[in-house]
């Protein structure tokens, strides 16, 4: 297997941020030819505007380079007041754009393999803002996994910081999600080569 490069988004922009810590888990966990890398300038993506959409600012430039060039999109959400945090739903928005007028330009999104998971200190994780991700993606036309799912509840029990998984449920379903990313991303490539 060729090696298999993914860019893996945090939503959250905590120092502590249990989302980060279960990129650094998937890190630890990927399988052999797996390389993630996790994008660490969200905060620098300025709020969307179509006034200076036509010369994007440098990080936009940069966010859109790095999603066309990974192989697949690994993303991790926390969910604020029932949603996906204001500043992943921006990058995404930037990320995805043109849409209006359609033109010859592609969004680097289209197509692309994502995996999506989350982690929270309640009982309910993220699965309102993992549904809210699904639907933005729908719109791109990305290649979205849709199972396993990955909601990380309580999630002070069962992560460290560090990327260290503490329950063995967790590791299990994180491997699955990377596995079933692979294959993923091997389908989409075979059928772009046909």
């Amino acid at each position: 297997m060729s090696d298999l490069s993914v860019l893996a988004i945090s939503g959250s922009l905590r120092d502590a941020s249990f989302n980060t810590a279960l990129i650094r888990a998937a890190q630890r966990l990927a399988p052999e030819g797996m390389t993630i890398q996790r994008y660490e300038h969200l905060a620098a993506i300025p709020p969307f505007s179509e006034d200076v959409e036509p010369e994007p600012p440098a990080p936009v430039v940069d966010l859109r380079e790095r999603i066309a060039a990974a192989d697949a999109l690994l993303i991790a959400t926390p969910e604020y007041n029932y949603g996906v945090p204001g500043v992943l739903k921006n990058a995404l928005d930037w990320a995805s754009r043109p849409s209006f007028p359609i033109t010859s330009w592609v969004s680097p999104l289209a197509h692309k393999p994502v995996a999506i998971m989350g982690a929270a200190p309640t009982g309910m994780g993220t699965v309102r803002a993992q549904l809210q991700l699904r639907q933005l993606f729908l719109w791109t036309d990305s290649a979205v996994l849709s199972k396993p799912e990955i909601i990380v509840t309580n999630a002070h029990e069962k992560l460290a910081l560090d990327g260290t998984v503490k329950d063995e449920t967790t590791e299990a379903l994180l491997r699955g999600l990377l596995d079933a990313l692979v294959t993923r991303v091997r389908v989409t490539q075979l059928a772009t080569a046909a």
